[in-house]
């Protein structure tokens, strides 16, 4: 390769450098230079997090992608490439598994990555991630072609650099910059990710961030299995008391005679069983967090012990007149109308209000748009490890059916259903597949599945009705989730859809978009 292509496609990233970007559109951009200067299939750059690896932007690879989490002991190649000082090529006969067969975009069937090349990145002298390239054919990248990615891996580190700086200023201005990295620090630990891209969702995230800077007590409210107690966590990973504990209760779990117990504690002999003093909930937060899950199911008497707490934060151990001091921050959640409950009587309207002082809607699974594919792609992944497999996957028609349904059981019924339909479909395998793709067959969602049965297997679900208004539906959707995903740049949707910006403009003032 010569010195002209290099510097053509290097110099409007160097360009980039000092402008203000979204960090996504940094990535997006990398990439497409990349891709740009060393053709391949498949590019992505993947953020170094403990023993795991993050996709953060992917060009050519299935959306779910970004929703993986991949451990770096399950994946041989990731080792290698980030035990490397430089740029490795794999032989096209290597026998390591590749993280990303049958994940390449658009394609039918299970082909898989046959060249592969990648480098380490390294921020201030330390590792901090990796590129990677892959294609379909053998014969795509030349040893040659390991000096450009080297250069382009240089620049690309000098692209991250910059992001990072760059939130490291915003975080600053917040004037909460020991709280915001404990948040950052928190928020890599994979037990207490949230993921999602659509705009809900990070209208969700800096909510957290602005009310995690304070104390005041958060009533978290959203239909069941959208996550809340994950936002509770989140939420005390922001605040000032993230190196204290965060306690949890569930409300609904415990008869309403255990739960005096549980919440302020007691003494030895206050009832029957009682032989030993023991500690509630609130002790043990004392100078964290209480997260009280289902607080819609607290009787009333319940509502009026806890509220004298939250107000003097003094309690009585069950069985003992002893004040006990405690501080503690308190968010709650639940799936019920808790406004509604208090009209008619069975709420107790002034521990309402104590609760509600900041009150936090999470969005339901279906207002989040293709986020549901990220989850799909997180959930995949940990299914892949726990079965033992070199790749798990969504077909097309599988992709189709999860964004056309309804989630009535949100981010939980997703997280159950992947499980067990991988769990079905390696069940009905004669032999134990390399490649495990998942159809909308295998999924089974009702509503769905119907429409699909004599569909081809990597077809969408067919529509019925009037062809006009099918065609413009279907466009709408399209249009919309390729904005979304381009944060509503539309030169960079219009690149993806393959039309001209100003024609894709037209279309979407006619289907009702603009």
């Amino acid at each position: 390769m010569t010195a002209q292509p290099l510097l053509t496609t290097l110099l409007p990233l160097v360009a980039d450098l000092s402008r203000e970007l979204p960090e996504g559109e940094r990535y997006r951009r990398l990439l497409q230079a990349m891709r740009a200067l060393l053709p391949c299939d498949a590019a992505a750059l993947l953020r170094l997090d403990g023993e795991w690896l993050v996709p953060l932007a992917v060009d050519g690879l299935s959306p779910d992608t970004l929703g993986r989490r991949f451990k770096i002991s399950e994946h041989p190649r990731f080792e290698v490439l980030l035990s490397s000082p430089g740029p490795t090529r794999f032989d096209s006969d290597s026998q390591l598994p590749d993280p990303y067969d049958g994940l390449v975009a658009g394609l039918h069937g299970h082909l898989e990555v046959h060249d592969c090349m990648g480098c380490p990145l390294f921020v201030d002298d330390r590792p901090w991630g990796l590129l990677t390239l892959d294609a379909l054919d053998t014969e795509r990248f030349e040893r040659v072609e390991l000096d450009a990615l080297q250069a382009f891996a240089s620049l690309a580190a000098a692209t991250v650099n910059v992001a990072q700086r760059i939130e490291r200023l915003a975080l600053r201005a917040e004037d909460e910059h020991q709280r915001a990295e404990i948040y950052r620090q928190a928020s890599g630990q994979q037990h207490k990710e949230m993921i999602g891209q659509s705009k809900t969702h990070k209208r969700l995230v800096e909510e957290i961030k602005l009310v995690g800077g304070s104390d005041l007590t958060v009533l978290i409210t959203g239909e069941t299995g959208v996550g809340k107690e994950l936002v509770a966590q989140a939420i005390h990973a922001a605040s000032s008391r993230a190196d204290k504990p965060l306690i949890s209760l569930n409300c609904a779990a415990l008869p309403e005679t255990l739960v005096e117990s549980e919440l302020f504690g007691h003494v030895r002999g206050a009832f029957t069983g009682a032989l030993n003093e023991r500690r509630g909930k609130f002790e043990l937060a004392n100078g964290g967090t209480l997260f009280l899950d289902e607080v819609g199911e607290l009787s009333l008497t319940v509502q009026a012990k806890l509220l004298r707490v939250l107000q003097s934060g003094q309690l009585q151990r069950l069985g003992s007149d002893k004040e006990h001091q405690v501080d503690v921050r308190l968010i709650a959640a639940t799936n019920r109308d808790l406004a509604e409950e208090v009209r008619n009587g069975r709420y107790r309207a002034d521990f309402y209000h104590r609760l509600s002082v900041y009150p936090l809607q999470v969005p339901a699974l279906r207002e989040r748009g293709r986020d549901v594919l990220l989850l799909a792609g997180f959930f995949l992944e940990q299914n892949r490890s726990r079965m033992g497999l070199g790749s798990l996957r969504l077909t097309n028609d599988a992709q189709a059916a999860l964004m056309t349904y309804n989630w009535p059981g949100n981010v939980r019924e997703l997280e159950h259903l992947i499980g067990r339909s991988a769990l079905k479909a390696l069940g009905n395998c004669r032999e134990r597949p390399k490649i495990l793709s998942l159809s909308a067959l295998d999924l089974d969602l009702p509503d769905v599945s119907a429409a699909v049965t004599e569909a081809p297997a990597e077809a969408a679900p067919i529509a019925t009705g009037d062809l006009r208004q099918a065609t413009e539906h279907y466009q709408r959707q399209v249009i919309s989730t390729c904005l979304e995903r381009h944060q509503h740049n539309w030169a960079g949707a219009a690149r993806e859809l393959g039309l001209d910006r100003a024609n894709l403009g037209r279309m979407a003032k006619r289907l009702g978009l603009k």
